[in-house]
């Protein structure tokens, strides 16, 4: 019996995903939910498993874009597994290797008119980089210069004497990439954002971890970092702020009554967005063990276009790659982004004295069009008086019953 595997639905809004990369080759014997293929959506890489066991036959190549419900593959499940698959196939291909090296024999480059001559489309495309074809190597019949290789030639960058290889690799971008390129561009032509900047004396959270992170850990299981800190003082500017937790849809606004923080995690993809879900009612140790939960997801390939979808405000944290300082390009359709940065010992004024603190700058990048100048600062503002006063304005003025130790 013929199993046809068809792609199946990433996402509610996704109608095409593109074949990222195949994990079998045609006529392997695959077992059931081993995984065969990469697929790029433009949201997240997937992984397709087979449906069934049997021998597998690929209905489309790499980097091909295929429709939500097409076919991609065809599993025989009446296919039996080959026993010794492995020894016979490297068998088979010692046998295949000798035959071709007995009959095989030396073939020699004839020279023609044609060799390093460009074809038309060749010569033309020459012509618009301003290459001469006589330093290009064709691989067209006789030596000719094909249009591929026009495409492929790389402008000298001058005459002086080089000391190595100087090749080029062109390859397709992912179809994740591509949108990813697409929202960045629009986002820059479709908003008004501006970025405002503060600074952030981290002692006051320094002191509170040193104090009580072995105890956080010991009980809940989960680190107390950084993030719960300013997502918790983020939610608390958002009920301050509320235009800052908007979005706009053609003339009208938008403002949720609820906090979904996005946090920009590093996955073997690239960067991905998973959303910190009702973040207004997660407590630090809540904080903590989703952001934990959603970067082993992210980390290991596991996170879905579900988990990534929607939010109302997002955090990068650039620190962690050793960013002093950067303007964030909010992630839409949301109107504002909070990004971190690394945290330095630099000198302070304290009470009339100079001393070092660690220091971190944060930087908000926000839409215009929707939040105003003093809203925005105001905002920022308010997210670094919790972050210098945590007991107070995180804590209810009690540590060890918000962090339920």
């Amino acid at each position: 019996m013929i199993l046809e595997m068809k792609v199946p639905s990433p996402g509610e809004s996704i109608t095409e995903v593109e074949i990222a990369s195949w994990l079998v080759e045609n006529g392997d014997y695959v077992e059931k939910d081993q995984p065969v293929a990469e697929v790029d959506s433009d949201k997240a890489t997937l992984e397709l498993p087979a449906e069934e066991s049997g021998i597998i036959t690929l209905k489309a190549e790499e980097g091909d874009a295929v429709n939500v419900g097409a076919v991609v593959c065809l599993i025989d499940m009446d296919g039996k597994k080959p026993a010794g698959d492995s020894a016979a196939k490297q068998t088979t291909e010692t046998i295949e290797t000798a035959e071709v090296k007995e009959v095989a024999k030396p073939v020699e480059t004839i020279k023609t008119y044609a060799s390093g001559t460009a074809s038309p489309a060749a010569k033309k495309i020459l012509s618009e980089k301003g290459m001469d074809a006589s330093g290009i190597k064709g691989s067209g019949k006789d030596g000719r210069i094909t249009k591929e290789d026009a495409v492929k030639a790389v402008p000298s960058m001058g005459t002086a004497p080089t000391h190595g290889e100087r090749g080029s690799e062109r390859k397709k971008l992912s179809m994740l990439r591509r949108k990813v390129a697409q929202r960045l561009v629009a986002v820059k032509n479709e908003t008004a954002m501006l970025t405002t900047f503060n600074e952030v004396n981290m002692q006051p959270i320094f002191d509170l971890r040193k104090e009580f992170k072995e105890d956080f850990k010991a009980k809940h299981n989960v680190g107390l970092g950084f993030m719960s800190f300013f997502t918790l003082a983020i939610v608390r500017a958002l009920k301050l702020f509320p235009d800052v937790n908007s979005m706009m849809d053609g003339d009208y606004k938008i403002t949720p009554d609820f906090q979904d923080i996005s946090i920009a995690v590093s996955g073997p993809k690239g960067l991905m967005v998973p959303v910190i879900r009702n973040a207004e009612n997660l407590s630090f140790r809540g904080v903590e063990s989703e952001v934990k939960r959603l970067a082993i997801r992210a980390r290991d390939g596991q996170i879905t276009v579900d988990e990534m979808t929607g939010g109302t405000f997002t955090i990068t944290n650039g620190g962690v790659f050793g960013s002093m300082l950067s303007t964030p390009i909010i992630n839409p359709p949301q109107s504002g982004i909070l990004g971190m940065h690394n945290i330095v010992n630099r000198p302070m004024a304290v009470n009339g004295e100079v001393v070092i603190q660690p220091i971190m700058y944060v930087a908000l990048s926000y839409d215009h069009r929707i939040i105003d100048g003093k809203e925005s600062v105001s905002f920022l503002v308010a997210v670094k008086e919790a972050l210098e006063n945590p007991i107070e304005l995180l804590m209810d003025k009690n540590a060890l019953k918000s962090l339920e130790l």
